[in-house]
């Protein structure tokens, strides 16, 4: 068995090293497009030192084997390293800061923001609760929550856990959330509906917002959106009747729906979805192709500030590369 993995991987690197030495013998110009005679030239030289290496890997093994023994160590290595890092940077929640200032005459507001907690991916409920008494610690004036709180393969029993963990936390105008593309739960095959976790949501005094409008304070509107993928009012449509003096903060899980919230005269819009990227290069191909508006951390567009978080946690596997697991913390103040 040895034998035969030893044959394949010197087969295997003496063919790579014919069609290098063959590239380079052919000074760049593709084989395709080169003469008979250059081609023959070309492979003839480069068959020198391949066949050179080849009796010499046969006569003395240790010669190919030991390069090749090394490569595989340091990959091994570089991989389990690279991996307990990106394990790291979805379990571990960092706490990401944000201070924000606006002409309007507002009062001071400390917001907490969570999103994408999938819970089940990187921590059970019991797990979620620790991090909420983490954030409780920064001692917000509100809570919230921009969607995919729980996955399709989320427990009842932790969904219920996290639940009461939020109508624990201590804030002085309490918990707003709005739902995400999977808290719907319509592709698994979850012990729980939609509607039973909005029903264990309000009777931990969370306020869920689909589609509808809350007034906190004096001086601050807080505007949750359906997800994109069901049908929803347009955001003009929630903010027309508003007294537009009064701060505007929406709440849209997902980040593609800049341009109307810009004109709707949104102050701030707050989003996850994206993870932030999650895995190298996901986050760089989306912001190439234009897939979301914004993939991670602040923009403005005219007067509206946005922010899409990496969310709490990862989906589907407990591996981040390309981010971190983070939950904000937004203070807003009026400009002096």
């Amino acid at each position: 068995m040895m034998f035969i993995l030893f044959a394949v991987i010197l087969l295997g690197s003496l063919a790579y090293l014919f069609l290098r030495f063959r590239a380079l013998f052919l000074k760049g110009v593709p084989a395709k497009e080169a003469s008979s005679e250059k081609k023959k030239k070309a492979c003839i030289l480069a068959a020198i030192p391949v066949l050179i290496l080849g009796v010499i890997s046969v006569i003395r093994p240790y010669i190919f084997i030991v390069p090749v023994c090394h490569l595989v160590v340091l990959a091994i290595v570089v991989t389990v390293i690279y991996m307990s890092v990106a394990y790291y940077l979805a379990v571990h929640m960092y706490k990401t800061e944000y201070k924000l200032t606006t002409e309007k005459d507002v009062a001071p507001l400390r917001i907490a923001l969570i999103s994408d907690s999938h819970v089940g991916a990187c921590f059970d409920g019991k797990g979620f609760a620790e991090r909420i008494k983490k954030i409780e610690e920064q001692h917000p004036d509100v809570l919230l929550i921009s969607g995919d709180f729980v996955d399709e393969k989320t427990k009842k029993e932790d969904m219920v856990v996290c639940c009461e963990a939020l109508g624990e936390i201590k804030t002085t105008y309490g918990v707003y959330y709005v739902m995400g593309n999977h808290d719907v739960g319509d592709k698994g095959d979850r012990d729980f509906t939609f509607d039973d976790l909005i029903s264990e949501l309000e009777k931990n005094n969370v306020h869920v917002l689909l589609d509808e409008v809350a007034e906190i304070g004096e001086d601050y509107y807080i505007v949750g959106r359906k997800d994109k993928s069901v049908v929803r009012k347009p955001i003009g449509e929630l903010t027309a009747p508003l007294d537009k003096s009064k701060y505007i903060i929406t709440l849209d899980h997902q980040p593609n729906d800049y341009t109307a919230e810009k004109e709707a005269e949104c102050d701030l819009v707050l989003s996850g979805h994206t993870h932030g990227g999650q895995m190298i290069p996901i986050r760089p191909l989306g912001e190439l192709f234009g897939v979301n508006d914004s993939t991670y951390g602040k923009k403005t567009k005219g007067g509206t500030t946005f922010i899409v978080s990496s969310g709490i946690a990862s989906w589907a596997v407990p591996y981040k590369t390309g981010t971190i697991s983070e939950y904000c913390i937004i203070d807003i103040e009026k400009h002096l």
